[in-house]
């Protein structure tokens, strides 16, 4: 008996040794045996959902209070690298489509048109801007309790601004729930290899791949075209900006970043733990405090791809001819609708009749195709997740480390990369 409990000691201990992600990789290893031969044990899927929700709740009290928290101890002169980042999301969404738009003119997929779907979806490019507006301005307390970013990042900046003028005191306080608010961040992903193996028995168990058969082809384009975003396109950019192997820092996000935000399909709950890998790398909190949140809500270079592969494959299935300049055209829409995805699993798919509508095609038609994109979603949706979310460190990473750079400082990806382990 002795031996028993000095082995399982043992075996403890050297779990409790391993990275996150080697300790993500053993619950993604142990939810796939269940979920195969286990089925039945559909309580397992509370401890995803369980994961999921905590990190959805803490999220937006956190990037409140850190960026009120950043903003109002900012000393002047002292720089922020929010310009550069946000033109890398802007650049690399549009990027992201343009390649989406090369890639569906070479592969031909027809698809069969037969399911409905009955959510509502933007009927015009105003309507997608008008609503980013209004969340602008919500209530600050409804923008936390809805996870509204681009609401809770306005109140947080103007409350950051107002407490400037306040004294140190105060400014403390602030800083000392945002550090605390950041611990229970950090208490919460200890126990990610628990819910992601919650998260992967419920795909396993429940969804299957049965249903993707019939669209196999169209998940390959879709998921190659992500990959080949995420490991040729953005190291290139990284390169332009840093002029350096991008490499290492492109496989430490997805490494970090990509693997939880795979399984947990929302950007917003990765947002804590981009934050966390943000501080490893020993980036600027007035920066990341900023960029990362916002980053989740309008870097949506995987969302760009969805739009726009699916609306080319409803037009060459209805036979319908397409010029260069409409699918340049669709590029720049689809990026510019991308921004104002919703952040949560799926929100993507309701902005494809908005870019069909560009070809006149009817809204019926379109919303069956985005019913084929529920079908493939379990795929499909978590890839795109994935590219976003870790872009958004990728992005904060080299739009600061370029600066920098370019200020004088003798800084490099390597030492950054090291400084992180």
């Amino acid at each position: 008996m002795m031996v028993k409990l000095y082995r399982g000691d043992y075996l403890l201990d050297k779990f409790l040794d391993m990275s996150l992600v080697q300790r993500i990789s053993c619950g993604i290893i142990v939810g796939i045996i269940v979920g195969i031969f286990l089925p039945s044990w559909t309580f397992i899927t509370i401890l995803g959902t369980v994961f999921v929700s905590c990190l959805k709740a803490i999220a937006p009290l956190l990037v409140f209070f850190l960026t009120a928290a950043s903003i109002a101890k900012h000393k002047v002169g002292n720089e922020t690298y929010v310009k550069p980042i946000l033109f890398l999301y802007l650049g690399g969404t549009f990027l992201s489509a343009l390649v989406a738009v090369v890639v569906s003119s070479i592969f031909t997929i027809p698809i069969t048109l037969q399911e409905q779907v009955s959510e509502k979806a933007p009927q015009n490019i105003g309507s997608v801007l008008s609503t980013m507006l209004t969340n602008v301005t919500q209530n600050p307390i409804q923008a936390i309790i809805e996870s509204n970013y681009l609401g809770v990042l306005f109140w947080a900046v103007l409350l950051g601004l107002a407490l400037r003028s306040r004294t140190e005191t105060t400014k403390e306080v602030v800083d000392q729930v945002s550090v605390a608010l950041s611990h229970v961040v950090q208490l919460i992903i200890a126990f990610a290899p628990i819910g992601i193996l919650g998260l992967v028995y419920q795909s396993i168990s429940t969804t299957g791949l049965s249903g993707l058969a019939e669209y196999l082809q169209l998940v390959l384009v879709l998921v190659g075209t992500m990959l080949f975003v995420a490991l040729v396109v953005y190291p290139l950019l990284t390169f332009l900006f840093i002029k350096e192997n991008p490499y290492p820092l492109i496989f430490f996000c997805l490494k970090e970043s990509a693997v939880p935000a795979f399984f947990t399909r929302s950007s917003a709950a990765n947002i804590p733990i981009n934050m966390m890998l943000a501080e490893r790398l020993k980036l600027t909190k007035e920066s990341y405090a900023i960029s990362i949140p916002l980053g989740a809500t309008i870097n949506m270079g995987g969302a760009a791809v969805t739009i726009t592969v699916m609306t080319l494959t409803t037009v060459q299935t209805l036979g319908i001819e397409a010029s260069f300049a409409s699918k340049l055209i669709l590029s720049l829409l689809a990026a510019i609708a991308a921004c104002g995805a919703s952040g949560v699993a799926g929100g993507s798919l309701l902005l494809i009749p908005l870019a069909c509508s560009l070809f006149g095609i009817s809204n019926e038609i379109a919303m069956q195709v985005v019913g084929i994109g529920f079908i493939i979603g379990v795929i499909q949706d978590s890839v795109e997740t994935a590219l976003n979310s870790s872009s958004d460190l990728l992005f904060t990473a080299i739009g600061e480390l370029s600066a920098r750079k370019r200020n004088g400082e003798a800084i490099s990806l390597k030492d950054s990369l090291s400084e992180s382990n």
